[in-house]
């Protein structure tokens, strides 16, 4: 029988290498800048000059948009690997900050009834970018171990939550624009040289919250260097990720930080043009595996009324 084939949506940001290594399939989102739309990946895309064109775009005051993909995109990616006779496993963005996990899971009741001898799970990551990303590479090291689809759609369901992602933004408009703070908290924090904290939470749609803040970029990064150190499981032996929003330096600095608290494997990516529209460059994510985010709660505010009501992007 035939491996199970794995999906993703474009928001996982797995690097091309990887991605085709790994024999991981990924539907795109579009993008829209100043009207005009665009994949935000494709298999000839150069994603890093592509990247790097969004966010001068970005900087230049342009504006970024995403669009929902209707459930017959999903319908028509998947259907050739059903065709094939595989079953499938597919990884959408949290449904937390989108509606696409509702779209996926309409698309596969429909692919299900016609293909009732497949076995199809659609899967809410409850992460974004590589976060989502690195779980689609651990279940497809389980499945080239032998696992089956249906296994491995049991281990994710278990171990989503044991995916850590906490980053922070240079700039707090980007958060205002998304409704993530207010008016008078983007300008204060512009004006303090605040930078937020930011984490994917516990909730069952997994939400972007905030979890605390610093007093300058560099000490941005080292407070996540130091949530790292405090959550992490074996970080010896696992896979870390940095996508970052057209800032090279300063996720490299953030690689330094880490390795000096105990990671060897560090994946350091480019973000993603879908979810990278709603933070803005500048943006430096961290993902990693660590304690189970429903059973270990984490959050550095001193003040809880002032953190901004979770929302979709």
């Amino acid at each position: 029988m035939n491996k199970f084939a794995i999906f993703v949506d474009s928001a996982a940001n797995i690097p091309n290498d990887i991605r085709i290594a790994r024999d991981i399939r990924v539907i795109p989102f579009n993008y829209i800048v100043d009207g005009e739309e665009h994949p935000c990946f494709s298999e000839d895309m150069p994603f890093v000059e592509t990247a790097k064109n969004f966010y001068d775009a970005m900087r230049r005051g342009a504006e970024a948009k995403t669009s929902l993909l209707p459930s017959a995109t999903f319908e028509d990616a998947l259907r050739p690997a059903l065709e094939e006779g595989r079953d499938v496993l597919l990884f959408t963005i949290s449904s937390g900050v989108s509606g696409t996990f509702a779209q996926a899971q309409e698309a596969g009741r429909k692919l299900q009834e016609e293909y009732p001898d497949r076995r199809i799970f659609v899967l809410d990551s409850a992460n974004a970018s590589l976060g989502e990303g690195l779980i689609a590479m651990k279940v497809a090291d389980l499945r080239d171990m032998g696992e089956s689809a249906e296994a491995c759609a049991e281990w994710v369901r278990e171990n989503t939550y044991k995916m850590n992602s906490f980053f922070t933004v240079d700039d707090l408009k980007y958060l205002r624009r998304s409704g993530r703070i207010s008016r008078t908290v983007a300008i204060a924090g512009t004006l303090l040289n605040i930078k937020p904290l930011l984490q994917a939470d516990a909730s069952d749609n997994a939400k972007i919250v905030s979890c605390g803040r610093a007093r300058g970029r560099k000490k941005a990064l080292e407070a996540i260097a130091d949530i790292f150190a405090r959550r992490a499981v074996r970080p010896e032996t696992s896979t870390v990720a940095i996508a970052h929003a057209d800032c090279e330096k300063d996720a490299l600095l953030l690689a330094d930080m880490l390795r000096e608290r105990g990671a060897n494997d560090i994946i350091i990516e480019y973000y993603d043009l879908c979810t990278g529209s709603h933070v803005g460059p500048g943006c430096v994510a961290l993902f990693f595996w660590g304690k189970d985010r429903r059973k270990e709660a984490f959050s550095l505010e001193v003040n809880p009324a002032a953190q901004p009501a979770p929302q979709k992007l």
